[in-house]
């Protein structure tokens, strides 16, 4: 290091070097007609950052549309579902199957629900 020379005005081109030879890298190629390849490089490295980019919004999009949040019909249990898919309530066990926004018990053709109500001994008395 030279001690007559002032610190403040000493700079590290090093940095500078490297992005220096990949711009005149580049350059040259498209001088030569490999213009093609550098902008197929591009292209890829565009790809490679928007693609998981549109791919995490499109699985959005379709568990919005998929999932089902809603209380189970038997036992007012509330837990998700996919929709149009036949499970068990993970509280009771009923058989259950997702339509639209909701759950619906599958039953057998011709079995009617019924609610239970509960009576007072005092009223049936009377």
């Amino acid at each position: 290091m030279n001690q007559n020379s002032s610190p403040i005005f000493q700079l590290n081109l090093s940095g500078i070097k490297s992005w220096l030879f990949i711009v005149a890298g580049i350059w040259l190629l498209g001088m030569i007609g490999l213009g093609w390849l550098v902008k197929s490089f591009v292209i890829l490295l565009a790809l490679i950052v928007i693609a998981p980019v549109i791919g995490f919004l499109a699985f959005r999009w379709w568990l919005q549309r998929n999932v089902v949040i809603s209380q189970c019909p038997v036992c007012s249990y509330e837990f998700t579902g996919f929709n149009r898919t036949q499970f068990d309530c993970p509280s009771c066990g009923e058989t259950l199957k997702a339509e639209k926004d909701h759950f619906e018990r599958l039953t057998l053709p011709g079995t009617i629900d019924v609610e239970a109500v509960e009576v007072q001994v005092s009223q049936l008395e009377n």
